[in-house]
């Protein structure tokens, strides 16, 4: 696991959460912490590192 922060596409608040590096494509839904709005989520990885993290909006 390792402990990834950005910024929620709704509230801007920096928020973080934590990966699990050994999964190499992961696409999912979290509320946010702050403003509780659903965020996409896709995140890839490689080697036990993030190499692409996305957080996008669901209103789009």
């Amino acid at each position: 696991m390792q402990e990834h922060f950005f910024q929620c596409p709704y509230c801007w608040q920096s928020i973080s959460m934590l990966i699990d590096v050994s999964q190499y494509q992961q696409q999912y839904i979290e509320d946010c912490e702050v403003c509780c709005n659903p965020i996409q989520l896709r995140i890839s990885t490689d080697n036990q590192e993030i190499t692409s993290f996305d957080a996008e909006n669901l209103e789009q």
